[in-house]
């Protein structure tokens, strides 16, 4: 009789839980992989036989699959595992990590205890039994059976497993199974303090640095702007000198010596960072500044997250605006961040002051005309102005025409970062007179001649209607007649006047 048989399909789709922060290192890996964590984590089949029982699927995710259904096998007898099997399958896949500082990885598995992922034959799940990984080092994975308790025909262990990841400190990188590239650096490294005097002030000291090593410090939510906007940390890369100190300061308002953030998109201000420190600008290769926003505060001022900015002031006294990076949530996580608020990190040069800013729409008028410039009353003129966003946000915006400063008209309008439209507002003024006409507050240009101007010394101020929803206008009303006189009274004269001139031209053509 013989034996049964039951498949063992592990269809394990890889779904990251984490992304690791600071991917400046080189990756050191070949051929296609499934990467994630801002690509500082590569997971890929391993080399060797039992690495064809993992693959990379359509959508370039890993997959373990121990079946008949493996495209990688083509024995047709294959159909899985034998009821009763006890074991490991080393070297399945690999997991590398590719930045430069060292991290804790390891499975997050919600198993029946049938099937569990092993190193060198030691549980790697759980964050107990991690594995510390350096620049370019690499961990191989495999699984561990216990199939003696199954029915054939039944499918051991879940769907989905997670490979989570976290920064380690140099201190605690020891005693890891990785192999690879790099060296582990166990104990020592600089010792940090931080003091709070209070809630707007931080004092940050370093000492024992070694060349070109690293200092991170957490300001643990000081407050820029309250708890509207607040100073996570400070990290100093490639530092030259062994003890570097550093006060920081957060305020809502300026600070007297730098004056506001000016920049030519009008960022809006959100709350100033000024550090004095006790080492020169060149000691240090770049400083990372990490804060936050309570995400109520963005709502209320209609900020978006992606808008929010860093700028620096130089030496010069001029405003350098920095790229920020809104930190992913699962980043955040990992890190041990407060999860109810957004994060940002933003890489520069050491300054003495920031500026957390916002990116806003700003629109400017760059051209406006109006045509024909002269009109009968009742008849129609076109109004054409350009307009360009000159913010460093996208946004929408209602451009109103005024007449003798009345609104007239009206158009919204949405323009990205320097996008530029043309608007055409289209009016109808029914009384006489001359009409200062304006966009947004810019002058139009030449004053718009409506009959003759000579009729209406109020230069055609009355009551001005307002746009329809087409977005014509029509400016009518009434203006008293100069001396009050009657134009019926005026219909005998002005005949005569008319006879007059008619002769007057008459006799200039006559041949003398």
């Amino acid at each position: 009789m013989p034996t049964a048989r039951r498949t063992l399909t592990l269809a394990l789709l890889l779904v990251a839980a984490g992304s690791l922060a600071f991917a400046t290192g080189a990756a050191v890996v070949d051929g296609p992989a499934d990467t994630f964590a801002d690509d500082d984590l590569a997971v890929q089949p391993a080399d060797g036989p039992n690495g064809n029982y993992s693959y990379l699927n359509d959508a370039n995710e890993i997959a373990i699959d121990v079946s008949a259904s493996n495209p990688n096998i083509k024995d047709p007898s294959f159909e899985g595992v034998n009821v009763g099997t006890t074991g490991t399958i080393d070297g399945i896949f690999t997991i590398t990590y590719t930045a430069e500082r060292y991290a804790h990885v390891w499975i997050e598995y919600d198993g029946d205890g049938e099937v569990a992922f092993v190193s060198d034959g030691d549980s790697i799940e759980g964050e107990a039994n991690n594995v510390t990984l350096g620049p370019n080092q690499t961990v191989t994975v495999g699984l561990a059976l216990d199939a003696g308790d199954s029915a054939a025909g039944t499918q051991l262990g879940a769907d989905e497993f997670s490979i989570n990841a976290k920064l380690a400190e140099p201190e605690q990188a020891s005693g890891t199974t990785a192999t690879g590239g790099g060296s582990q650096q166990a104990g020592g490294g600089p010792t940090t303090t931080v003091r709070a005097p209070n809630a707007t002030y931080r004092e940050f000291v370093a000492s024992g640095i070694g060349r070109g090593e690293s200092v991170r410090w957490l300001a643990e939510g000081m407050h820029l702007d309250g708890d509207n906007v607040t100073l996570e940390g400070i990290d100093l890369d490639g530092i030259d000198n062994e003890r570097v100190e550093l006060d920081a300061a957060g305020s809502p308002d300026p600070f007297a010596d730098a004056g506001p953030v000016s920049a030519p998109t009008t960022p809006h201000s959100m709350a100033y960072l000024a550090l004095d420190h006790d080492f020169a600008p060149d000691a240090v290769d770049e400083m990372t500044v990490r804060f936050s926003a309570a995400p109520s505060h963005l709502n209320a001022t209609g900020t978006d997250s992606e808008d929010v900015t860093l700028y620096r002031r130089t030496a010069a006294g001029a405003w350098e605006e920095v790229p920020v990076e809104v930190v992913d949530d699962d980043v955040a996580r990992m890190l041990g961040l407060p999860e109810d608020r957004v994060h940002f990190r933003a890489t520069t040069g050491p300054s003495s002051t920031f500026a957390v800013a916002a990116h806003a729409p700003r629109y400017d008028v760059t051209e406006a005309t109006v045509a024909p410039e002269a009109i009968d009353p009742g008849e129609n003129v076109t109004v054409r102005t350009t307009l360009r966003n000159g913010g460093g946000a996208a946004g929408e915006r209602t451009v109103t025409l005024t007449a003798n400063g009345t609104p007239v008209a009206s158009e919204t309008v949405a323009l990205d970062p320097n996008e530029t439209a043309t608007v055409a507002f289209d009016a109808t003024f029914e009384s006489p007179g001359a009409y200062d006409l304006a966009v947004d507050g810019t002058s139009v240009g030449e004053r718009l001649l409506v009959g003759d101007p000579a009729s209406d010394d109020a230069g055609g101020s009355g009551d001005e209607s307002n746009a329809g929803s087409d977005g014509s206008a029509t400016v009518a009303g009434t203006t008293e007649e100069p001396f009050g006189i009657d134009p019926a009274d005026l219909a005998g004269p002005l005949a005569l006047v008319a006879i007059v001139l008619a002769a007057l031209a008459l006799v200039r053509r006559m041949p003398r």
